[in-house]
């Protein structure tokens, strides 16, 4: 991994691409949080991220999530950005501070239930496949209204707002169609339930400038921040 006089350099590099991108469409800075991905990295990756301010950490699986938090000592919220099998739906809801891949009526379900055992509000995104790429997790555009109206049904779980990751394929051209989906989604759903859904997660190291023009709220970065992994797309 890289030390911490490289992250810290590789993230005020990302730190100032994100400023670049609200400041081109006039919007502030500190709209857009950052979400460090130590995914495949050591606990230590999440201690340089909360030394650098970087408040909210995303991991992709659970297991992993659960044998770090404990051997790792920044301040961070743990958020769940990667596929959630419903078996692992239990040890989710101990681990992270919030669910960023809720994408089918099952998964939600347990999520409630598990929740509700712990006595716990879980705040929740749903992911949706705007992109519309066959290798990409999320409910359809079609199934997301049915999808939210059972994710507000529950006693338990907090809608916080919407998730999606770019296509393989097309490039920042496709990423931006699917970010501008996804946020035109956001808001007609907002508009037909009455409720406020303010996060919109879309946008990674290769596409946060799209995604930031498209109305991001959330970045989830990365490469850019600790290296390339043979992991990463």
């Amino acid at each position: 991994m890289v030390s911490y006089p490289e992250f810290e350099k590789n993230a005020d590099t990302v730190i100032r691409r994100i400023a670049d991108a609200c400041a081109s469409i006039g919007r502030a800075r500190g709209e857009v949080e950052v979400i460090a991905v130590t995914k495949s990295h050591p606990p230590e990756a999440i201690d340089y991220a909360s030394r650098f301010g970087v408040s909210a950490i995303g991991e992709n699986r659970v297991q992993e999530a659960a044998d770090k938090k404990p051997r790792s000592h920044g301040d961070v919220r743990w958020e769940m950005i990667g596929h959630l099998q419903t078996n692992k739906a239990r040890l989710a809801v101990s681990t992270f501070d919030r669910i960023q891949s809720v994408d089918r009526v099952k998964l939600v379900r347990a999520l409630d239930r598990f929740a509700g055992e712990a006595g716990k509000m879980l705040p929740v995104l749903l992911q949706v496949n705007t992109g519309d790429d066959p290798r990409k997790y999320g409910a359809t555009s079609g199934d997301a209204p049915a999808l939210l109206e059972e994710a507000l049904s529950t006693r338990n779980l907090r809608v916080d707002g919407f998730m999606t990751i770019a296509p393989f394929e097309g490039g920042r051209p496709a990423a931006r169609a699917a970010f501008e989906r996804l946020r035109k989604l956001r808001d007609d759903l907002a508009d037909s339930s009455g409720r406020n859904f303010p996060v919109l997660s879309m946008g990674m190291t290769g596409d946060l400038e799209e995604a930031i023009e498209a109305g991001s709220t959330c970045v989830r970065i990365g490469t850019a921040f600790f290296g390339a992994r043979k992991t990463d797309r």
